[in-house]
C-alpha cells in the first residue's frame, strides 16, 4: 500500500488524524465515566479480551507483565498515528484507520491512569458496560471492530482502484527539527515510563461500581 506524501499536505493530514484520535477518545472516555456511575452491567476488564485469549489475558491482569504490555502497546500505536499522518490515506482510509487507532489508545489510557477518572476506586482496566450476548463492550471496542473492518475493506478497494505512483521525495529534516523530536520523544518516553510504574506500583481497587464492603480488593 503506497500513498503519496508531501510537505504541503502532511499538516492537514495531521490535524485530520488528531481530530479523530480525540473524538474517539473523548466519546469512549464519557460513556465509561458515565457507564461507572449509572449502568447497572458496567465492570471493569482488567485482563485481555477473548481474542488474546486466556493466557495473555492472564499477562495482562497481572502488575508486572501488564506495565511491560502496556509499554509494547503504547509503541504499536504511536508508530500506527504516525503511518496515519505520514503516510497521507484517502479519507476513507484515514477515517475508519483513526477511530480504530483512537478505540485502542482510550482502552491503553485506562490502563495508564484515567480509570482514577472515570472509575474512581477501581482496579486498572477499562469500563465495560455494553451486553452483546454473554459478554460486555465499551464504546471503544465498538470503534476498534467497526474501524477495523471499514478500514481493511477500504485498503482493498483502495489498493484496487488506484495505480501505484511514485512518492515526492520528502525534504531533509534540519538539525533544529532532529533535536526538537529527540527531545519530544525522551520527554514522552519519560512521561509514559513514569505513569506505567505509577499503576504498576498503585495496582488495586473494585471491579464493579458500588462494591459492598466486604468485597475484597484484587491485588
Amino acid at each position: 500500500m503506497s500513498y503519496e506524501s508531501t510537505t504541503g499536505t502532511v499538516r492537514p493530514a495531521r490535524w485530520a488524524v488528531f481530530a479523530l484520535l480525540a473524538l474517539a477518545i473523548v466519546v469512549d472516555q464519557l460513556g465509561k465515566w458515565w457507564a461507572w456511575r449509572h449502568a447497572p452491567l458496567a465492570k471493569i476488564n482488567y485482563g485481555g479480551n477473548i481474542f488474546v485469549g486466556d493466557t495473555i489475558s492472564r499477562w495482562y491482569a497481572d502488575p508486572t507483565t501488564g506495565a511491560l504490555l502496556d509499554l509494547m502497546d503504547f509503541g504499536v500505536l504511536s508508530a500506527a498515528a504516525f503511518v496515519l499522518i505520514r503516510r497521507r490515506p484517502p479519507p476513507v482510509v484515514l477515517v475508519p484507520g483513526g477511530l480504530m487507532v483512537g478505540g485502542w489508545i482510550s482502552n491503553l489510557f485506562d490502563r495508564l491512569g484515567m480509570h482514577y477518572v472515570t472509575a474512581p476506586g477501581s482496579v486498572r482496566g477499562a469500563v465495560d458496560f455494553i451486553p452483546l450476548g454473554p459478554i460486555r463492550y465499551n464504546v471503544a471496542d465498538l470503534f476498534i471492530v467497526c474501524g477495523t473492518v471499514l478500514f481493511l475493506l477500504a485498503v482493498v478497494a483502495t489498493t484496487l482502484s488506484t495505480s501505484r505512483t511514485p512518492a515526492a521525495s520528502p525534504s531533509p529534516p534540519t538539525r533544529h527539527g532532529r533535536r526538537r523530536t529527540w527531545l519530544s520523544g525522551v520527554a514522552s518516553a519519560t512521561c509514559l515510563v513514569v505513569a506505567v510504574a505509577f499503576g504498576a506500583v498503585n495496582y488495586g481497587g473494585v471491579t464493579t461500581p458500588n462494591a459492598p464492603a466486604s468485597q475484597e480488593t484484587t491485588r
